[in-house]
């Protein structure tokens, strides 16, 4: 192995940050920001990364888009109906709780 501090290593593990992320689904910019915040690594870096790994790996990052898009909307969807429902609930309180 080489030197842990040389730029191969760096990008080497800025890269597998990146892939942690893929696996929760995070997007560049989300993907950016979290390892800036957790990791210390510039936002420059992770795009730069990322946008290799998308180079290298298109048909991956493509169906990765559209499964991550699909997924956002249906997550939105779920949120949409449990506020329609918790509205509804709170106009027409449960019988159990009006007898007490």
């Amino acid at each position: 192995m080489g030197d842990s501090s040389s730029p191969t290593s760096y990008i080497r593990m800025v890269q597998h940050l990146i892939e942690k992320c893929l696996l929760f689904h995070m997007s560049k910019d989300e993907s950016m920001e979290a390892l800036s915040k957790h990791a210390n690594i510039k936002p420059v870096i992770t795009a730069t990364v990322w946008s290799e790994l998308e180079k290298e790996n298109k048909e991956f990052f493509e169906d990765y888009s559209k499964n991550r898009e699909k997924s956002v909307r249906e997550m939105r969807t779920m949120q949409m109906i449990r506020t329609m429902l918790m509205e509804i609930a709170s106009e027409y309180p449960d019988k159990s709780e009006e007898e007490d």
